[in-house]
């Protein structure tokens, strides 16, 4: 068994991608509990589709992806919030239409510009090869850098997403810290899609907060459990992804979703 992982380990590219996808799940994580108690879970997939967008253009253009996606969707997650606070389009009908009108776009410029090849497929579904040296680095950068401001900003992010009302009245910066989680959400997302895709991105997210809720009520025990479980499921759903050759991000899903119904299933025993 041990000789088996480190074969896999001696690979480049898998150890790249675990390395990266680790990061990113335990970003995914902390954030989307957040996310999900607040009932805006679904942000990282319209965040997620917008992306697909912004990396067909930046194909079609010859653009290094990472340079045009990330201030296209951080762009598109201060929209999402402001629609949401104008009360004119609710959360969940604005990014039904922003993902829908992006992943349109993105899928006619790539139909323009030379069909849906395997470099487009791998943004879509995943792609393990997708993460070259530079990506790395730069995915690493950015990871640590949501994880240091999730941690500086803990406590107003627990206020502002258990009691918006008393965090305002309380003279906290709401609004700040509302932009500042759907700026970390853009950065995590843009940087996950190389391996999850842009269609399944967006379980990384959900998964481990619904995971960790089955059996934790506290938001400490939540965000502890999530971020466990998130780094786990996406281990063990790459050496699935590694020798039953599937796409990773399908297989990191379908071991998310087992973890959740195994949760599902103690947290009704334990009732």
């Amino acid at each position: 068994m041990v000789d088996t992982l480190l074969s896999v380990f001696s690979y480049t590219f898998m150890s790249r991608a675990l390395v990266v996808g680790l990061m990113v799940s335990l970003c995914a994580a902390l954030l989307g509990v957040c996310l999900v108690l607040k009932r805006y879970s679904m942000i990282g997939d319209g965040l997620s589709h917008v992306g697909f967008g912004a990396l067909s253009v930046a194909m079609a253009c010859n653009v290094a992806p990472l340079v045009v996606s990330i201030p296209v969707v951080v762009l598109a997650a201060f929209f999402l919030l402001r629609l949401s606070e104008t009360g004119k389009i609710k959360g969940d009908a604005a990014i039904a239409m922003v993902s829908s009108s992006a992943l349109a776009f993105g899928v006619i410029v790539t139909a323009l510009s030379g069909g849906m090849n395997a470099d487009v497929q791998g943004y879509m579904f995943g792609s393990i090869l997708a993460m070259s040296r530079s990506d790395v680095v730069l995915s690493l950068a950015l990871s640590f850098v949501v994880l240091l401001l999730f941690i500086l900003f803990y406590h107003d992010i627990f206020a502002v997403t258990f009691d918006e009302a008393f965090a305002r009245a309380t003279g906290m910066q709401v609004r700040f810290c509302n932009m500042l989680i759907a700026f970390l959400t853009a950065i995590t997302v843009v940087v996950g899609m190389r391996m999850m895709g842009a269609l399944l991105m967006s379980s990384l997210i959900i998964f481990p907060a619904l995971t960790a809720m089955r059996l934790f009520t506290s938001f400490k025990a939540v965000v502890l459990c999530a971020a466990v479980s998130s780094m786990l499921c996406f281990f063990i759903g790459m050496l699935l992804s590694f020798f039953l050759s599937i796409p990773a991000g399908a297989s990191v899903v379908a071991v998310s979703l087992i973890v959740f119904l195994l949760f599902s299933l103690l947290a009704k025993i334990k009732a």
